[in-house]
């Protein structure tokens, strides 16, 4: 059951971000997400991908050690 689909708070707790911050990742960063009715789900591998090439990087980025 490895390649399950996770949740906003399982990928949010997967990168150490807020759940604020993976919702403003999806419309500001084109974080990789598929909604399926009114819940946003994630692939683990699509998410390390998208990290890997800087997706999450910004000198704007969003820090959730600031809050």
């Amino acid at each position: 059951m490895e390649d399950r689909w996770l949740s906003v708070d399982e990928i949010g707790s997967y990168l150490g971000i807020k759940r604020d911050t993976v919702y403003k990742w999806i419309s500001e960063k084109a974080m990789p997400a598929h909604k399926t009715g009114r819940l946003w789900k994630f692939k683990k591998d699509e998410i390390d991908k998208w990290v890997r090439t800087n997706g999450a990087s910004d000198k704007s980025s969003t820090h959730d050690d600031d809050n």
